[in-house]
């Protein structure tokens, strides 16, 4: 069965609210910058799961966010998680600590230095793009993409170029 999750990044004055996977077992993401967000309890809705993950994960309550594309991620064969990517500028209340790693505000135009999953520079080229909504396949073998798909065409061919030229793109 699929697992359904919401990933979000959060946008305040240049940056993403980014978090650090280092405190959590048998984590997927241990050492990688990823956004927040978690998954699906119940009958959640996309917007219930993300709204509900944000405030349990930064203390933080958003009401100001949009949808902004879906994620095929398969870190393995037979496995998949569908995730809703989220982008939100609007919340209240204090940032706390989190207990499944460091949250940091970090400027998007550092954004690539950081520890990232491969296929999430994709999706980050895309939000800092303003593309359209788009749906995302990202296929692994360990830590290394193998195979990518963005709106059903392959983008595998193009992954290791320096420069991919998205029809949306500035």
């Amino acid at each position: 069965m699929a697992k359904m999750t919401t990933l979000c990044y959060i946008e305040h004055d240049g940056k993403y609210l980014m978090l650090y996977r280092n405190k959590k077992e048998n984590d997927i993401n241990e050492g990688k910058w990823i956004g927040v967000g978690g998954h699906f309890e119940g009958t959640e809705s996309p917007d219930e799961c993300l709204i509900r993950e944000v405030k349990e994960e930064t203390g933080l309550t958003i009401f100001s966010y949009q949808f902004r594309g879906i994620i095929t991620f398969i870190p393995k064969p037979g496995v998949v998680e569908y995730m809703c990517l989220y982008t939100a500028d609007g919340y209240k209340g204090e940032l706390k600590e989190c207990d499944e790693g460091e949250l940091r505000w970090v400027k998007k135009s550092e954004i690539e230095n950081l520890n990232l999953w491969e296929g999430d520079r994709l999706f980050m080229e895309l939000l800092r793009n303003d593309a359209p909504f788009f749906s995302l396949k990202l296929e692994y073998d360990g830590d290394r993409l193998a195979g990518a798909a963005l709106d059903g065409r392959s983008l595998t061919e193009e992954k290791n170029k320096k420069t991919r030229r998205f029809p949306w793109g500035k």
